[in-house]
């Protein structure tokens, strides 16, 4: 048999952690399954819009919120779910480690993939040069050059990161104008060590055994140690799907103000949904798990009242 728990919560990042939070206060048994809690909130070095904290980093507000959903009775396994099966009654979600676990309610949190370039030489190259991960990666380039691609707030965060230990950063956009938070691209435009190229795509990672430079598409060849991919995400909804939920033109799944999807006792929270006006913020993350808990105690009521 099956362990049984009344709410499965897919995906460990600012939204399922919120959820299994508010889960756990309101005395539902809850289980969070996710690989890596802490989601892509742990790679930002440093997060200075959340509420109460006017600096802190992505590992340290991530291990807080893990910290107090664990104080609210939450059980949250590291492990990768690979299946979702509807059954008469409840779901059965199956991990990669083959454990199975029964529930009534589904929250899918499961947040974006990195996005990649899809250059030659980008998956050669990954590990030894190439890192989706500034705030991983950047004590190994030391008084090395290195690039971050993009011009978003993740893209400028790392360009800023990376002046803490890189002694050159290019930042490489495709358009004429950053467009990051005005605070953070001014950090880089008045910044000594950042060289910021316009108007420009990567389209090669050349070098032997690690990466010694890159190709741009206006033709001018680039020698660094590093190259930073912080182009965005692309939502992770191979399990959605799989359930026959409701996705959107840009695969985001649809969810009503209650963050319910079209398949009853399944729901969506964080950047994977249409919640939010788009406004893919940790903050709004966290509301959206909060909210589809407070839906999920009251449908149970509303269940034990014709039981």
């Amino acid at each position: 048999m099956a362990d049984k728990y009344d709410v499965i919560i897919i995906g460990g990042g600012p939204a399922g952690l919120s959820a299994g939070i508010y889960c756990g206060r309101f005395k539902l048994k809850t289980l969070v399954l996710d690989e890596k809690p802490g989601g892509t909130a742990t790679e930002a070095h440093n997060i200075e819009n959340y509420p109460g904290f006017e600096s802190i980093s992505g590992v340290d507000l991530m291990e807080r919120v893990r910290k107090h959903a664990e104080k609210e009775g939450v059980n949250i396994i590291r492990e990768s779910v690979f299946e979702i099966k509807k059954e008469k009654v409840g779901f059965i979600v199956k991990t990669d480690d083959a454990k199975e676990f029964a529930c009534d309610f589904v929250i899918i949190s499961t947040g974006n993939k990195r996005q990649k370039l899809g250059i030659p030489g980008e998956k050669e190259f990954n590990g030894k040069g190439v890192s989706y991960c500034a705030a991983c990666d950047a004590p190994f380039f030391k008084d090395k050059v290195v690039a971050v691609v993009g011009g978003g707030n993740a893209a400028v965060m790392a360009a800023v990161l990376l002046t803490n230990f890189a002694k050159k950063v290019y930042i490489i956009y495709r358009r004429d104008k950053l467009r990051a938070e005005a605070v953070w691209n001014e950090r880089v435009e008045n910044h000594k060590k950042v060289e910021i190229i316009y108007k420009a795509q990567v389209k090669e990672a050349k070098g032997e055994n690690v990466l010694k430079s890159i190709v741009l598409d206006n033709g001018k060849e680039i020698e660094t140690s590093g190259l930073f991919i912080e182009i965005g995400g692309l939502p992770s909804i191979d399990l959605a799907k799989s359930l026959g939920v409701k996705l959107d033109k840009d695969s985001k799944i649809i969810v009503t103000d209650t963050q319910r999807t079209n398949i009853k006792n399944v729901y969506g929270a964080g950047d994977i949904t249409t919640a939010s006006a788009g406004f893919m913020q940790i903050v709004t993350a966290m509301s959206e798990g909060s909210i589809a808990s407070w839906d999920i105690l009251k449908s149970k009521k509303r269940d034990a009242e014709y039981e």
